[in-house]
């Protein structure tokens, strides 16, 4: 592979007109912008440098996109292989050798009791857009159009799929408990609460009188990332695939960012041995660049030519980079390893509670980990046993981490669980690195005048 000239990182006084202009020209909505106010000019594996010379731990990973990290060689030179070749880099919908291959490795990832029977639609570049082409799908095979959706879900920003996640203002789907084990709904945590979840959700699906609409399907995350990093217990999982098989609900399970190994296994429903109707895939699928399908049952294709299409289904380049990391984490066992990691580091920040009482939870699955913070002096609300949720401080240890050269995203309900997302290719040293600056960086925070206000804004 040829070696290339490292770009000339910029100077101080243009790393601040950057994000001058930037703070000038772009949207209001802009989100990670204000929070990461860096402007990365070079980035390897975990470390990116910005135009200042600072250098980052990056535990973002564009969200869980970059399941090998930055620029990884094997990235690099499937793209190079395809611009390379002459290959068309634009075909819509049509076949091509590098979607073969695409489509190839990806079948050979999923469980073999659901790829045996499974089409693929290749959708917009967003996982948004393969929510709504899964809803569309779901919609069209049963005839019904009501959706079952849970408490704390993320499915994107589009219409369909923001009307089915948590803080839908216009709710036009069902919404059902998610168990959560510190903050459990009906204040009983563990595999109770997760029974009592479950139970709820029958009974509503069963009560004439419930007047939830006929459902089409029902979507949910094996772990719920935005909603403040919240595994699903692998039981209530086998559950819900009970209670929808029984009564002909499409079953869809979201892993466009807790797929291609991010949990300890390639695929989160692993975990449960459930084998759903449709998986929705992006993110991490695409090496790096923009790439959203689903998968599903073959008996639920009833849909029309053209029913679910987009521009943009067609990027050979995120084809050729998602094929060479689906089979790099595939063939060096990068779920395996980030199963064995990410319990090392959650072990650590369990550990760090002891030290420091404003961690109220510590949890995840594999490389995808959160710890809530809380007001341990405050009283708690409304009879809950678990302390009130601290934002102001979760937002001073995300400053903290970042003067500390480690790049941490907030989620949760009121952005009080700090999340780590980092590549599977991160090191041992990396992840004690990752530890001991989070751990400095609370330890900080937490001598900050007003750093218990638990006011704060609500995600």
């Amino acid at each position: 592979m040829a070696v290339t000239e490292p770009a000339p990182v910029a100077a101080p006084a243009v790393h601040e007109g950057i994000l001058r202009r930037q703070s000038l020209r772009e949207s209001a909505a802009r989100t990670y912008a204000r929070s990461l106010p860096i402007v990365p000019v070079r980035a390897r594996g975990m470390t990116i440098e910005g135009a200042d010379g600072r250098r980052y731990l990056d535990c973002l990973s564009g969200a869980g996109t970059l399941a090998l990290g930055h620029n990884h060689p094997v990235v690099l030179e499937a793209i190079r292989k395809v611009i390379d070749s002459g290959a068309p880099l634009h075909v819509l919908d049509l076949a091509t050798p590098v979607k073969d291959a695409f489509t190839t490795e990806l079948f050979a990832t999923l469980p073999r009791q659901f790829a045996d029977n499974a089409r693929i639609q290749f959708c917009g570049p967003a996982g948004t857009d393969a929510v709504e082409a899964a809803f569309k799908l779901v919609r069209a095979a049963t005839g019904r159009s009501g959706l079952l959706a849970f408490t704390g879900a993320y499915h994107g920003m589009t219409a369909g799929a923001l009307a089915a996640s948590g803080g839908a203002e216009d709710v036009r789907v069902t919404r059902l408990p998610f168990p959560q084990n510190y903050r459990c709904p009906f204040s009983i945590g563990g595999e109770r609460g997760a029974e009592v979840a479950a139970r709820w959700t029958e009974n509503l699906l069963d009560d004439p009188k419930g007047g939830a609409p006929a459902p089409a399907g029902m979507i949910l995350e094996p772990v719920q990332g935005e909603g403040g990093v919240n595994p699903a217990p692998d039981s209530w999982m086998r559950r819900m695939r009970e209670i929808t098989e029984t009564r002909s609900v499409p079953l869809i399970a979201d892993e466009v960012q807790t797929g291609v190994g991010r949990t300890g296994a390639f695929w989160a429903i692993e975990h449960s041995g459930i084998v759903p109707d449709v998986m929705v895939l992006s993110k991490a699928i695409g090496g790096s660049l923009p790439l959203a399908v689903i998968v599903y049952r073959s008996e639920l294709d009833t849909w029309q030519p053209g029913a679910h299409a987009g521009t943009f289904r067609g990027n050979q380049l995120a084809m050729a980079a998602g094929t060479a990391t689906l089979a790099f984490v595939r063939e060096h066992r990068l779920a395996e390893r980030a199963a064995t990691l990410g319990a090392r580091m959650v072990a650590r920040l369990q550990a760090l509670a002891t030290d420091h009482p404003s961690i109220g939870d510590v949890r995840g699955r594999g490389l995808m980990i959160g710890v809530e913070l809380v007001d341990p002096e405050a009283a708690a609300r409304g009879g809950s046993p678990e302390p009130p949720p601290a934002p102001v401080l979760a937002a001073a240890v995300q400053q903290e981490c970042l003067r500390r050269g480690l790049i941490v995203e907030l989620g949760g309900r009121q952005a009080t669980v700090v999340r780590l997302l980092p590549p599977l290719t991160l090191t041992d040293e990396q992840a004690t690195a990752v530890v001991d600056r989070l751990a400095d960086a609370l330890a900080a925070a937490e001598r900050l005048p007003h750093r218990r206000t638990t006011t704060g804004p609500i995600r």
